[in-house]
């Protein structure tokens, strides 16, 4: 009877050796497949950090462009303007001034 208990045992460690390497492939599995993910969503927070950097710059961009909008347009307001658009459009002078003209 000892040798039948014997190779019991020895079954036993067997399967237990058998099933703590089994979970250990299943482990280093599930661990490369959650490096792969995490690698993945590194990447595309780069992406988008950099796309919301390129945005943001974007903005500022036409926050500028508003500004230098509005002074033209209070600019155009002005008589200063109407003034120069009559002389460059028109040919208007004003009553002390002499135009010259080039010869073409």
């Amino acid at each position: 009877m000892k040798k039948s208990k014997r190779k019991k045992s020895k079954k036993r460690i067997a399967n237990n050796y058998l099933g703590m390497a089994v979970i250990s492939v299943v482990v280093l599995l599930l661990l490369g497949g959650l490096a792969m993910k995490s690698h993945n969503l590194r990447n595309r927070i780069a992406y988008y950090d950099a796309q919301a950097a390129e945005l943001k710059q974007q903005i500022s961009d036409e926050k500028e462009r508003t500004k230098e909008i509005d002074k033209r347009t209070e600019y155009m307001q002005t008589d200063e303007y109407a003034a120069e658009v009559a002389r460059d459009r028109l040919g208007l002078v004003k009553d002390n001034e002499t135009v010259f003209e080039e010869e073409k």
